[in-house]
């Protein structure tokens, strides 16, 4: 029987970025939100699609369909879309991108339409261009799901670096105590015009 792998396709991001984002965290945490589940920096990265789990048999049908779907884009990540999934019941932390955001949703949607005749569904819901910074565990107190808002709210901006990607990855995700690991399978360079 083939092993299961928990999969995504994601973009990473530089060490500068993700030491940035870092820092965001840390400012958070200082502002009341200690208490939820953070994304260690050098995890974070920009998820297009979840996959779940794979038998690894089909990893190289994946890899084949990813690489016909990339394309060049540029991102700039911006501070001042700091927010949370969920409202009043928070879920997820995240800060937004901005710069060519029509670009990534295009290139999810190319991941999609790729990955739909190898059985993967189409998304339902549309693209959201974010970067995840924490997770609110569920035995977290209502009060503190409650105050979230206002912690995001009072996160003074802080300037992050300009982002270029050029490749996106499939990524395996490792579940352990402590958090995930990921491990990149495979890179797809994108494909440049005239090239």
């Amino acid at each position: 029987m083939a092993e299961q792998l928990r999969l995504f396709v994601a973009c990473e991001l530089p060490d500068g970025v993700r030491r940035a984002l870092g820092r965001v965290q840390d400012d958070l945490r200082g502002l009341g939100a200690e208490r939820l589940r953070w994304v260690r920096p050098e995890g974070i990265h920009i998820t297009l699609k979840f996959l779940g789990g794979v038998d690894e048999g089909r990893v190289g049908k994946l890899e084949a369909a990813l690489a016909a779907a990339v394309a060049p884009f540029e991102l700039r990540l911006g501070f001042g879309k700091l927010g949370n999934f969920g409202g009043s019941r928070a879920r997820v932390l995240w800060i937004g991108l901005d710069g060519d955001v029509s670009g990534l949703s295009e290139l999810a949607g190319r991941i999609d339409a790729a990955l739909e005749p190898l059985g993967f569904p189409r998304e339902r819901r549309p693209f959201a261009a974010h970067v995840t910074l924490a997770r609110v565990p569920d035995d977290v107190p209502a009060s503190v799901r409650r105050s979230l808002p206002d912690v995001v709210a009072r996160c003074t901006s802080r300037p992050l670096p300009r982002l270029v990607l050029s490749e996106l990855a499939l990524i395996r995700s490792v579940l352990r105590q402590g958090g995930s690991r990921y491990e990149r399978l495979a890179s797809f360079p994108a494909s440049h015009p005239g090239s």
